[in-house]
């Protein structure tokens, strides 16, 4: 065992899969290598290669934590980005309520409640966490708070 464990110190190539990825480049490698694992043993645990696959998406997630992770946004930039991308106004948003009210809300005045969060993760197909998750975040941090009108 320890000669074996010893030859494999000496061949940075038979280690590479258990190294951390540190460049856009070892982290594509590492996704392809994860991908052609997946086609190849499927979901089958027993296989003792699976522990690779194991060990491929810990390797990844810390990656993509550490260099893919999404800006914090408050539910309200989130809402403008959707509007933007969707070429929305605030008369197209009747989930939220009128005009006045879709403008309160984009100024911060007026939060969303869970009626309108749920209406508008429906109307653009995402989970309503999208909308809660980013809200308690901003706002956790003190930040963006709505003014006390």
């Amino acid at each position: 065992m320890k000669a074996r464990a010893g030859e494999a110190m000496k061949n940075s190539e038979s280690l590479e899969p258990f190294l951390a990825i540190r460049t856009e480049r070892e982290y594509d490698a590492a996704v392809e290598r994860l991908n052609a694992l997946v086609d190849e043993i499927g979901d089958h645990p027993k296989d003792p290669r699976y522990r690779l696959i194991e060990t491929l998406s810990v390797l990844i997630e810390a990656y993509d934590r550490e260099h893919h992770s999404l800006p914090a946004a408050s539910d309200i930039e989130v809402l403008r980005f959707l509007m933007e991308e969707h070429g929305l106004t605030r008369k197209d948003l009747p989930e939220i309520g009128s005009q006045g009210v879709v403008s309160e809300v984009l100024a911060g005045r007026r939060r969303l409640n869970l009626r309108q969060v749920q209406a508008l993760a429906a109307r653009f197909g995402i989970e309503p966490g999208v909308f809660i998750d980013a809200a308690k975040a901003v706002h956790s941090r003190g930040s963006d708070r709505p003014s006390a009108r």
